[in-house]
């Protein structure tokens, strides 16, 4: 998976995708893949002989970007959809990836239309940002809030998915990956707003003010001490 390192700018990097190729068969499967940001992953599961990929995010910018991004060899589909109100049929994927992308405080319907629109037995592959304790201080709380996360405790994602018939297959504690996405998240800010406009830099300011937000408190104010990630793969069970 080495053509992955350092292409994937979102929790866990590539190591989410290194635990589902460990554990899941990639070839013939029909893939849905959540969330902004995913397109090197969607291009990794179609190499990895995967029937069909999709990919959905949640507004048009990021439909766009995704398009610009994304090679035209590939045939790999952008859509812009809510999570917990897709488009597609009942049983459409037998594999559904979502990496840091369904914890939020929509997540309960998120996974509900997840497991909808999976095949029987079909596996959902799920990146989890989680709570290491708690209480968490108020400005952390308030970060999370403003990013529209709602972590799970990081003994409870089993728990949460098994109340909801899903069958764990395996769990893994990615949280060591976090300092390095904020230090590159860092970076990329630092180096992207040299070559923004100023028109530009009004349109993103809301989401770069955010992300440099987040990384000071990960990286500088004891975020780390209560912000972790979780990899859980699992089957659909009912």
């Amino acid at each position: 998976m080495n053509n992955l390192s350092g292409k994937i700018f979102l929790p866990g990097n590539e190591k989410q995708t290194e635990h589902l190729e460990s554990k899941i068969e990639i070839p013939g499967k029909i893939v849905l893949v959540i969330g902004t940001g995913s397109e090197e992953i969607a291009v990794y599961l179609k190499t990895r002989e995967a029937a069909s990929v999709k990919i959905i995010v949640s507004d048009y910018e990021s439909v766009m970007n995704s398009r610009m991004v994304l090679p035209k060899e590939t045939e790999i589909r952008v859509s812009m959809m809510e999570f917990e109100h897709t488009d597609f049929s009942a049983g459409s994927f037998d594999l559904v990836y979502a990496q840091a992308s369904v914890s939020s405080y929509n997540r309960n319907k998120i996974i509900k239309e997840i497991k909808r629109i999976l095949k029987p037995d079909g596996i959902f592959c799920a990146g989890e940002n989680t709570c290491l304790k708690s209480p968490v201080p108020v400005f952390i709380q308030e970060m999370l809030d403003a990013g529209d996360i709602l972590p799970l405790g990081s003994t409870e994602v089993s728990a949460y998915y098994e109340e909801r018939k899903f069958k764990i297959i395996d769990e893994i504690n990615l949280s060591g990956t976090l300092t390095e996405y904020y230090q590159k998240n860092h970076k990329l800010l630092k180096d992207k707003l040299q070559t923004l406009t100023d028109s530009e830099k009004s349109y993103y300011k809301i989401i770069l003010n955010r992300l440099s937000h987040e990384s000071n408190v990960y990286l500088k104010h004891g975020g780390k001490d209560y912000i972790g990630f979780t990899s859980i793969i699992m089957r659909k069970a009912d």
